[in-house]
């Protein structure tokens, strides 16, 4: 049993390998929107000219010089002088100073010499390199063959999202549908890819498909009941400007909210599915109520620290959108009521909603699915006495 359960781990890991690899390579149709014309190369910046930079109570506005060196490629060590424009707006200006990295983008003339050089922003591409790699050895390191498992998972959920996800999106396919059948493939996915083909993993797959169908539904009722729509989402308004006044972000909106919440639901229906699964297998006589409840008393202790993680996730977002309402004295009968805020009271209560309903979903699925297993072989351990008895 346990080589069965080691060459079906073996094949999976193989096959979401395969589909990962496959993922990475397989072209999404928005790649020959990127400027291949220009080349993107990390620098150092060599000195800094603030002389033409005017401060005016927090923003600061004019041009930096900056020599900046290249460290890679055709022009490599060579010394350039650019400039860097500060608009005023602390969100999208950069201020360099000496020895920051800085990402450049150069373009090209059509006889091969430099006709720009752009310090786009800070360079923080090794960095991020730095931490992903760190949590990759640390996942396997403290987890074995498991943690291999959940790093391999972690990156084919991020390559679903971006190869398949966003690109789907973009061209006009309904948001909530797909969200849904991306969930249920991530779900599965994870879910198997770790638990194995075993009953286990088909009761949390079943309960956390439930619990996010839920949130599903319940998310569109309030959406419609609350007279929310996508434009409080970031950045939508500027989508729609760039040429896809198509799509709808209403459902986009409902999509995001299941699609966020999906993640601690798949963690609860897993809790449960293996504390129920331990219960079964130390128990074999417990029947299907008495296992039903056992697995509601597991939910119900984990349910409470799970929403309130969906609580400080989501606040964590909009926390300077409500230190602001406090400093300038907005009512909190107001606060509450206005687009923005009744949006993300609505992300969080519907992902806890969604969080509440997986628990005994799962439980019940398991007390069936489990309990049954144990059933069908009493008939055969009966069989078996009574031939001995014989």
């Amino acid at each position: 049993m346990k080589a069965l359960s080691t060459s079906r781990n073996g094949i999976l890991i193989a096959i979401f390998l395969f589909l990962s690899i496959v993922l990475w390579y397989i072209p999404t149709p928005f790649d020959d929107r990127v400027d291949n014309t220009a080349r993107r190369y990390k620098g150092n910046v060599v000195s800094v000219d603030n002389s033409q930079l005017q401060r005016h109570s927090l923003v600061t506005v004019g041009v930096q010089v900056l020599d900046v060196q290249l460290a890679e490629g055709k022009y490599k060590g060579e010394v350039f002088t650019v400039s860097n424009q500060l608009m005023g707006r602390l969100d999208i200006d950069k201020a360099f100073s000496q020895g920051d990295a800085v990402l450049l983008v150069m373009t090209l003339s059509p006889d091969g010499s430099i006709d720009t050089i752009v310090p786009q922003d800070h360079y923080r591409i090794d960095l991020e390199i730095t931490l992903l790699s760190l949590f990759a050895l640390l996942l396997i390191l403290f987890g074995g063959i498991t943690g291999a498992k959940a790093l391999l998972s972690f990156i084919f959920t991020g390559l679903v999202l971006w190869k398949i996800f966003i690109p789907s999106l973009l061209l006009g396919v309904n948001p909530i549908w797909l969200a849904l059948a991306i969930v249920a493939i991530l779900t599965g996915s994870i879910i198997f890819l770790v638990a194995g083909l075993s009953r286990m993993g088909t009761v949390a797959f079943a309960g956390a498909m439930l619990g996010v169908i839920s949130s599903c539904a319940l998310a569109i009722w309030a959406t419609s009941a609350f007279k929310l729509h996508g434009a409080v989402l970031p950045f939508s308004e500027t989508l729609l400007y760039a040429g896809y006044a198509h799509l709808n972000i209403t459902h986009i909106y409902i999509a995001a909210i299941f699609v966020a919440a999906s993640g601690a639901v798949m963690d609860l229906a897993m809790d449960v599915a293996a504390s129920l699964q331990e219960v079964v297998d130390t128990h074999p006589e417990i029947s299907q109520k008495q296992a039903f409840f056992s697995g509601l008393r597991v939910g119900r202790a984990v349910v409470g620290t799970m929403t309130t993680t969906l609580l400080l996730a989501y606040s964590g977002g909009y926390v300077t959108l409500l230190m602001a309402f406090m400093a300038q004295g907005v009512p909190v009968i107001n606060m509450f009521n206005m687009l923005y805020v009744a949006a993300e009271v609505v992300k969080t209560l519907v992902g806890s909603f969604g969080l509440v309903l997986v628990a005994p979903f799962t439980a019940a699925i398991g007390a069936v699915l489990f309990t049954k297993k144990k059933n069908s072989a009493q008939p055969q351990q009966q069989l078996s006495t009574l031939t001995q008895n014989c």
